[in-house]
């Protein structure tokens, strides 16, 4: 029978517990839990995603780690768990979004990337011998569809849309924080400033501009919005996500 560890049934992917879980991503959702904080906020004109930044030792040269990925000009991701795993389901990512610009001549939606990615680790909770990915991922970007979204996909292959959600360590407070701070007028520069105090609220040592990583996703003006819908075969558009440089980190730090 299962025990509260989930007995037996911990060494199994595919096989419910008594209880109807699958405890293996029990144990997924543990290793996102003991990462990194990610968090991600909604705002009326784009997105922030946002990370902390901590090597194992300060010999370690984390110049070439990234957390906060850019996966086409319109999307960008960050995560909470082991880099590893992010590292496979982000090339997966970069290749499903070029494959799709191939054959429709423009980038995937936010929801049709996010849904590409969170069938990729349903997958992973379905067969023998594999095991969850132990991520769960922020997925910001903007399209003339549904214009800016926020999604998050856990290793059980589920995604919502939200408005500002937290993953990692320190999530529980960060989400608290998050609600009593977020409203639906809040401004990416407001937006910018909230995700450092949350960040700030868990953070062990000193927040510099190498110690956290920053994403944004901005929403395009009309003329941009119609210079898209002419962008040639051969063209890219005009990135709506970029990683903040670790000057503009520091800028912002220092208001």
């Amino acid at each position: 029978m299962a025990n509260p560890g989930g007995g037996a049934y911990s060494f199994s992917l595919t096989t419910f517990s008594p209880s109807g879980k699958l405890v293996q991503i029990e144990h997924a959702l543990a290793a996102v839990s003991s990462g990194t904080t990610s968090l991600g906020i909604k705002a009326t004109n784009g997105i922030v995603i946002a990370t902390e930044k901590k090597t194992s030792s300060l010999l370690v040269d984390d110049s070439i780690h990234e957390r906060v990925a850019v996966v086409c000009p319109n999307i960008g991701l960050v995560y909470s768990g082991m880099s590893p795993d992010f590292r496979v389901l982000l090339s997966k990512a970069r290749k499903s979004a070029q494959a799709y610009w191939k054959i429709y001549g423009e980038y995937p939606t936010t929801r049709v990337l996010t849904q590409e990615l969170a069938t990729v680790m349903q997958s992973a909770t379905q067969s023998g011998g594999v095991r969850p990915y132990g991520v769960s991922l922020l997925v910001a970007g903007w399209d003339r569809h549904r214009g800016a979204s926020l999604f998050q996909v856990d290793p059980s292959g589920s995604f919502w849309a939200w408005k500002a959600s937290a993953n990692g360590k320190n999530m529980v407070n960060a989400k608290t924080f998050l609600e009593k701070r977020y409203n639906d007028e809040i401004s990416l520069e407001d937006a910018i400033h909230t995700a450092l105090l949350t960040l700030k609220e868990g953070f062990e040592g000193q927040l510099t501009e190498k110690t956290i990583e920053i994403g944004i996703v901005t929403v395009p003006t009309l003329e941009e919005q119609a210079a898209l819908l002419h962008v040639g075969a051969n063209e890219r558009p005009t990135p709506t996500f970029r990683k903040l440089s670790e000057e503009e980190v520091k800028d912002y730090l220092a208001l």
